[in-house]
């Protein structure tokens, strides 16, 4: 099987410098992404969002068009997903009129595999976060159900669940890291398909692998961050090649790379176990062994 391949770019966060986001070394690293694309040759460019650090509309709407020049230069076909920078002051409309792509979700058939780009809406809000709305994930649903092919799916926020132990940002700010509620029911979505599948996500700024039923979701360290990497930007993008095979690498400070079998991830693990006082079988278990202490507290006593 001819592999197909595919350049990833996530969080470049144009604009100043914010915490420990590079954003004025945005551009030239975008620069570099894009000769390492033309240099690689992929069949597609996959943008997973959160192109600016956000401002203020006037502001993030010069940001963006400076993004999309830099695009500009890479020849392969560019797939954009807006993250919630880019919807912070600015609609999917805006943004697509500045990308000059439509941005609703998507299935790109590349081959042997599948490429699902789901644009579910990415906009935080204040309060409230991440929703998860019922017709994105019944969009997802209808493709997981109806896919014959192996499925990639791309998306700004991640829906493994996956711990936040150590990351700068969302350590202590767990809720702001994926959907709330909607991550489980999206894995549940996953866990029907019939067909491998691999899912990719940007949105917190550091390279994560996690299995979940069988099926590996990876994060993409930022363009931009640097707490990993401090004081320096990591500088990170990926190459993905999908075959029979998932073969993932992350390039600059932040090195990443993993191979795995693609069929392997169709395949579901065994149902977890409910919590042990609530399985019968246990409480069976358990209530014998409390049955067999009485009986020898009575013995011993009428000794």
């Amino acid at each position: 099987m001819t592999a197909l391949r595919l350049c990833l770019v996530a969080d470049i966060h144009h604009g100043a410098d914010s915490f420990t986001k590079k954003g004025t070394a945005a551009l030239p690293l975008l620069a570099e992404f894009a000769r390492f694309a033309n240099k690689t040759r992929p069949d597609a460019v996959i943008d997973l969002g959160d192109r600016i650090s956000d401002v203020d509309t006037e502001t993030d709407r010069r940001l963006e068009r400076e993004v999309a020049d830099g695009f500009r230069a890479v020849a392969a076909p560019v797939f954009h997903i807006c993250g919630n920078h880019d919807r912070d002051h600015l609609t999917v409309a805006d943004n697509a009129e500045i990308l000059g792509q439509a941005l609703g979700n998507q299935v790109v058939d590349l081959g042997a595999w599948q490429l699902v780009i789901w644009r579910a809406d990415t906009k935080i809000h204040r309060p409230g976060g991440f929703v998860l709305p019922e017709a994105d994930l019944l969009w997802l649903a209808g493709v997981v159900r109806t896919a014959t092919k192996p499925i990639a799916l791309f998306s700004h926020v991640p829906v493994s669940g996956h711990a936040q132990d150590g990351n700068y940002y969302f350590e202590r700010n767990p809720d702001a890291s994926t959907y709330p509620g909607g991550a489980e029911r999206a894995r549940a979505v996953l866990a029907a398909a019939r067909v491998p599948v691999a899912c990719f996500a940007g949105h917190v700024h550091w390279n994560t692998l996690t299995m979940v039923n069988g099926q590996p979701h990876f994060t993409l360290q930022s363009l931009t961050e640097s707490f990993t990497t401090h004081p320096e930007p990591a500088g990170s993008f990926a190459l993905v090649e999908l075959s029979d095979r998932i073969d993932w690498r992350v390039f600059g400070k932040d090195s990443f790379a993993v191979s795995l079998d693609a069929a392997e991830t169709a395949r579901r693990w065994v149902t977890p176990l409910p919590p042990f006082n609530e399985h019968p079988e246990i409480r069976l278990r358990h209530a014998a062994q409390a049955a067999r202490q009485v009986a020898s507290q009575v013995a011993q006593a009428a000794e």
